[in-house]
C-alpha cells in the first residue's frame, strides 16, 4: 500500500511517523481511551477482546503483520473512544500514523483508502462467524473448532483457550478432558495434542 503513494507523499508520511517496538502483554489500547493514530503493524501480534465486569473476556479478532486495526480505523473516523482493548500477544513493532496523517491520506490517497476499507470488509466477515458461533454453536463445537484450527501440538493454557472463547477456565477444561476421554486429543503440560482430527473436525461442523 505504501509503495503505491507518490514518493514525495511517502517521504512527508514517514516523517510524521513513530516507530514503536512493545513487549508482550502491554496493553497497546483500552476501552475509553482516545485514539492517538493508526497503527502499521510489522511483527507481532496483537489480540482485540472485549472484557466484562467479572474478569471474563471474549477475543474479537487478532491483528497481524501487514494489517492493521479496524476498531482504531472506526475511532479514527468516527472521532470515538475505542470499544474494546488491544493487548500485544507477541512483542511487536509498529509504525504509528499521526490521527492528522490518517485524515490526510483516506482523502487523498486511493490506495490507502482501499487498504483500509478492504480490511473493513474482511474483519466484519471474521465478526459475522464470530457472532454465529457464539450465538448458534454449542461451547464444546466452538472449542473443537478452535482447536483444529491450531496447528498441533498446541501450546495453550487451559486459561488462554477459555480467553479465545469467552468463557471460564473450569468449564473449558472439562470439555478437554471430555475430549480426551473419546480419544480426540492428548493433555499435556501446557500442550494438547490433536490425535483424531477427523473425529474432532466432524463433531465441530455438527
Amino acid at each position: 500500500m505504501l509503495r503505491e503513494l507518490p514518493a514525495a507523499d511517502r517521504e512527508t508520511l514517514l516523517e510524521a511517523a513513530s516507530f514503536m517496538q512493545l513487549p508482550t502483554e502491554t496493553v497497546v489500547f483500552d476501552e475509553n481511551q482516545p485514539c492517538h493514530g493508526f497503527p502499521l503493524l510489522l511483527s507481532g501480534n496483537i489480540r482485540v477482546i472485549k472484557a466484562a465486569p467479572n474478569g471474563r473476556e471474549l477475543q474479537l479478532y487478532r491483528v497481524m503483520p501487514g494489517e492493521s486495526c479496524i476498531l482504531t480505523s472506526s475511532c479514527l473516523l468516527g472521532n470515538t473512544r475505542y470499544h474494546a482493548r488491544g493487548v500485544a500477544e507477541q512483542a511487536l513493532e509498529m509504525v504509528l500514523l499521526p490521527a492528522t496523517a490518517f485524515h490526510t491520506l483516506i482523502g487523498k490517497q486511493e490506495a490507502f483508502r482501499s487498504y483500509v476499507f478492504h480490511l473493513f470488509s474482511d474483519r466484519l466477515t471474521d465478526l459475522m462467524q464470530l457472532v454465529s458461533a457464539v450465538a448458534f454453536q454449542k461451547l464444546d463445537q466452538r472449542l473443537a473448532n478452535l482447536l483444529i484450527n491450531k496447528p498441533s501440538p498446541i501450546h495453550a493454557t487451559h486459561q488462554a483457550l477459555a480467553d479465545e472463547l469467552g468463557s471460564a477456565r473450569e468449564i473449558v477444561s472439562r470439555l478437554l478432558k471430555g475430549f480426551a476421554e473419546q480419544g480426540w486429543v492428548r493433555l499435556g503440560r501446557e500442550q494438547i495434542d490433536i490425535t483424531d482430527a477427523t473425529a474432532l473436525k466432524k463433531f465441530a461442523d455438527l
